[in-house]
């Protein structure tokens, strides 16, 4: 695999604020990674810098080898922005013509159409007609429109609904089939958890965790087995097991907290304990995110 996007000791400062911090990574090809944090966490500013939008003060960006502003790296690589200007009094057709003719093999109309949800009626709609979630279909496809092989998505499902939302994902899952590079920015961490192979959480700027949603929940986020049993079985032995962390009893409920759910159930079949209604609760990167921008300074994981 080789590095689409490859960002290197990146800092940016305004005046007297770092809104990035030293930042580094790299994005494979064929990856789909997301970039989340709470609000001033750096996203916005280092998508922008991915973007040749913004000149880091410190550090290198590079897209296929190549600075951002390069004009290979930009027929290369679709954009979303959280903001979708159109230009006003133009069709929607009109619109995604002009700007598939700016790349050299782009996507047929009707390519751009069945990917984005886009029906006859809203191509030939004016832009400034377009309600809020026809805007963004649009937007998702001029982003689309050179079939690219980077694309870079900010806020990409807001305000859509939910039936436009579930189309747009299964379209960047075909995208990514296609060995397509995605990135994307979201405050839905569900849509992350679900989407992403890969999570890159921000937080004061810094890079507080990189890798896969279920490694950053399983290094942060109490795992843990509960069941119901009769009252006079003991597990009070059980703590002396290196993956189990604790062991309560809630009335009728036994609370096993452990690294290893898997084992755990494995031990609890094979010492014949009679437990029922038995529940596995592996986290939520809610959770992970909760506690990683908690803390002051988070570290990579």
């Amino acid at each position: 695999m080789s590095d689409m996007l490859c960002v290197q000791d990146v800092t940016k400062r305004f005046k007297d604020k770092t809104a990035v911090d030293q930042v580094s990574f790299s994005v494979q090809k064929g990856e789909i990674a997301a970039i989340l944090g709470p609000n001033g966490a750096g996203k916005s500013t280092i998508i922008s810098m991915i973007l040749g939008l913004l000149q880091p003060t410190a550090g290198t960006v590079q897209i296929f080898q190549q600075p951002p502003q390069n004009r290979k790296v930009r027929e290369k690589t679709g954009v979303m922005l959280q903001d979708v200007n159109l230009m006003p009094g133009t069709k929607a057709r009109e619109l995604l013509n002009l700007v598939r003719h700016y790349y050299p093999a782009p996507l047929s109309m009707k390519t751009l159409s069945d990917l984005t949800g886009l029906s006859s009626k809203d191509l030939q709609t004016r832009t400034e007609k377009l309600s809020g979630g026809q805007k963004r279909r649009l937007g998702f496809a001029l982003a689309l429109s050179g079939d690219p092989e980077l694309l870079i998505l900010d806020e990409p499902s807001a305000g859509i609904d939910v039936t436009s939302r579930k189309r747009f994902w299964e379209t960047i899952g075909y995208m990514a089939e296609q060995g397509k590079t995605v990135m994307f920015s979201t405050h839905y961490l569900q849509e992350a958890e679900e989407a992403a192979e890969r999570i890159l959480l921000f937080h004061h700027g810094k890079l507080a965790a990189d890798g896969p949603p279920e490694a950053i929940k399983k290094r942060v986020v109490k795992q843990a087995v509960t069941f119901r049993v009769r009252a006079d079985v003991s597990f009070s032995h059980w703590e002396g097991f290196s993956f189990i962390q604790s062991v309560r009893r809630r009335q009728d409920r036994i609370y096993i907290e452990t690294s290893d759910t898997d084992r755990t159930l494995e031990l609890l079949f094979e010492e014949e304990t009679g437990a029922y209604d038995i529940q596995v609760e592996n986290g939520k990167l809610e959770a992970a995110f909760e506690q990683l921008t908690s803390a002051e300074r988070g570290a990579v994981l």
